[in-house]
């Protein structure tokens, strides 16, 4: 099928910025684009299960590991405060 579409500029942008990073024509660039945005891409019928994975990260018993972002915060905090007070 062969037609004319009028792109917004930042859409032009971006085509033509992908078109130089993939090295390919701009037919080739667009039809990709189309094809993922219309969900035509090649996807599995039933993605892989997600698996966590423990990790062993070696904290000494009796460290709240929930807490860890509010001991960041205050050691953070603390620092201000020396320089600050220097």
């Amino acid at each position: 099928m062969r037609t004319t579409l009028t792109l917004d500029p930042d859409v032009a942008r971006r085509l033509e910025a992908e078109v130089r990073k993939q090295g390919g024509g701009l037919k080739a660039v667009v039809n990709q684009a189309l094809r993922i945005g219309l969900g035509l891409t090649d996807k599995p019928a039933h993605p892989a299960p997600f698996v966590v994975e423990p990790h062993a990260f070696g904290f000494r018993p009796g460290v709240d590991l929930d807490r860890l972002n509010q001991l960041a915060d205050e050691l953070e905090a603390e620092e201000a405060g020396r320089r600050l007070a220097g």
